[in-house]
C-alpha cells in the first residue's frame, strides 16, 4: 500500500507565520497584518466570490512594496525560522517507513522551498504561493504610494475585533480604490494556495500518484486548511488537526494538541496497518490516557467540540506565540 501524507507548513511544521513576520519588518506592520488577517477571516466566512482563505498574502502586497520588502527578505526570514517540536523527527520516521511526504502551504514559495529542504521534503512534492515580489515592486508609482500610505493610516485606527469597520474600510480600499491603480492590477497575479486551491493541489498530487483521497493523511491547523481537511475526511482518509483553531477542528477526523508533532507517530503507524478502524481505536485509547504525550481526540461523529477547541487554543498560543491568535 502506498502511504501518503500532506502537511500544511505554518503551524504543523513551523510555528511562525511568515507573512506576519515580513510585515513586522516595518513600523506598525504587525498591527496592519492583524487587521488584514481578520478581514481575511470575514471574507472567507461570508464566502465572497473568487476569494479563498489565505488570500491575505495577496492583500498585503501593496504594503510590502511600499516599504521595500524584497524576496531576499523572505529568504532571510526562512533561514532564521524555527521548526515545530518533533517535525524533523517525524519526517525522518515517515520517510524511513516508506511514506511519501508532501507539503501544501499558503506561504510564499521562497519560504516554503527553504523550509521544506531543511525538513528533507522534496521540492517537487511542495505546493506554495508563487510570489514575484521584486518584479511587482516596479509597478508602484508615486500616486499609488500615497494611496497605500493613506490606507495604512486608516487601518491603524482599527482593532482586530472591530469587524464592522474593518469590513467597511477595507472593502473600499481593496475592491474600489486599489483596482483602479496599476498596483491593483499587478497583485491579481498573486494567487495564494489556500482553501479550494489547497484541495486542487492535493488532487493534482493524488492524480500524479494515482491514489484517491481515501488513501491520504492530511495535517492542517487553520482556516486555510479546512477545505482540504474536509475533502480528505469525507473521502474516508485521515484528516488531522494539529493545534487547530475553531475553523479547522470541525472538519478533522481527529486532532492532536501538543508541543511535539512527532507524537503522531503511533497514530500514523496504526493508519498504516488498519486505516480508520485501527486509527480510531488507538486515538480513543490515547484520549482516555490524558495529555502525557499531547491531547488526542477522535472527532469524526463528535457533535460537541467546545472543550477540544479550548484545549487547542491554549496549546496553539503556547506553541505559536503571536501567530497563534491569527485565523
Amino acid at each position: 500500500m502506498t502511504k501518503l501524507i500532506c502537511f500544511d507548513l505554518e503551524g504543523p511544521l513551523s510555528p511562525q507565520d511568515n507573512a506576519y513576520e515580513l510585515m513586522k519588518l516595518f513600523p506598525d506592520g504587525g498591527k496592519i497584518f492583524e487587521v488584514i488577517s481578520r478581514y481575511d477571516d470575514l471574507l472567507t466566512l461570508a464566502e465572497r466570490e473568487d476569494y479563498e482563505p489565505g488570500d491575505t498574502l495577496a492583500l498585503i502586497v501593496p504594503f510590502l512594496i511600499r516599504h521595500n520588502i524584497t524576496e531576499a527578505d523572505i529568504s532571510r526570514l526562512a533561514g532564521k525560522a524555527s521548526l515545530t517540536g518533533g517535525a524533523e523527527r517525524l519526517i525522518f520516521w515517515l520517510q524511513g517507513n516508506g511514506w511519501r511526504v508532501f507539503c501544501i502551504t499558503t506561504t510564499y514559495e521562497q519560504y516554503a522551498t527553504h523550509l521544506s529542504q531543511r525538513l528533507g521534503i522534496y521540492t517537487h512534492n511542495v505546493a506554495a504561493t508563487p510570489f514575484p515580489l521584486d518584479r511587482l515592486r516596479q509597478t508602484l508609482c508615486k500616486e499609488d504610494f500615497q494611496i497605500v500610505q493613506q490606507a495604512e493610516r486608516d487601518i491603524l485606527t482599527l482593532t482586530p475585533t472591530d469587524d464592522e469597520q474593518i469590513k467597511k474600510r477595507l472593502d473600499n480600499f481593496f475592491w474600489e480604490t486599489l483596482p483602479a491603480t496599476k498596483l491593483g492590477g499587478a497583485i491579481k497575479e498573486v494567487k495564494p494556495v489556500g482553501g479550494r486551491r489547497k484541495v486542487a493541489a492535493l488532487n493534482r498530487f493524488a492524480e500524479k500518484y494515482t491514489q484517491p483521497l481515501s488513501q491520504w493523511v492530511a495535517v492542517g491547523d487553520s482556516i486555510t486548511d479546512f477545505r482540504m481537511l474536509q475533502a480528505v475526511d469525507e473521502a474516508g482518509g485521515l484528516a488531522i488537526a494539529f493545534n487547530g483553531n475553531k475553523y479547522a477542528l470541525p472538519y478533522a477526523t481527529m486532532s492532536l494538541a501538543s508541543a511535539d508533532i512527532s507524537h503522531l507517530t503511533e497514530v500514523l503507524a496504526a493508519w498504516q496497518k488498519g486505516h480508520r478502524h485501527q486509527t480510531e481505536k488507538i486515538v480513543k485509547q490515547k484520549e482516555k490516557g490524558g495529555g502525557e504525550r499531547g491531547y488526542f481526540h477522535w472527532l469524526s461523529g463528535r457533535k460537541d467540540i467546545d472543550e477540544v477547541i479550548e484545549i487547542h487554543q491554549k496549546m496553539r498560543r503556547l506553541v505559536r506565540e503571536e501567530a497563534g491568535k491569527l485565523g
